[in-house]
């Protein structure tokens, strides 16, 4: 297994100090672990598309303006 070192805020370490019962190197592992999923989720359900960038920022920019505009705010 390859080891990884993290910086974190200090706040954060104090709460992870209080509460060293809790194997936070397993919960880091959990948290990356579930991130790499649907990474690999999103890779397997576009490896297939024939949509571009340029298409997706296309398609992005038009759903923004429907939102905004149903929202009323753009005309």
């Amino acid at each position: 297994m390859t080891n990884m070192t993290l910086a974190i805020p200090e706040d954060l370490h104090k709460i992870m100090k209080k509460h060293s019962e809790i194997k936070w190197s397993e919960i880091a592992r959990q948290a990356i672990w579930n991130h790499a999923r649907k990474l690999e989720l999103m890779d397997n359900l576009l490896s297939n598309s024939e949509l571009t960038e340029k298409d997706a920022l296309l398609l992005g920019r038009k759903i923004k303006k429907g939102i905004a505009k149903q929202h009323g705010l753009k005309k």
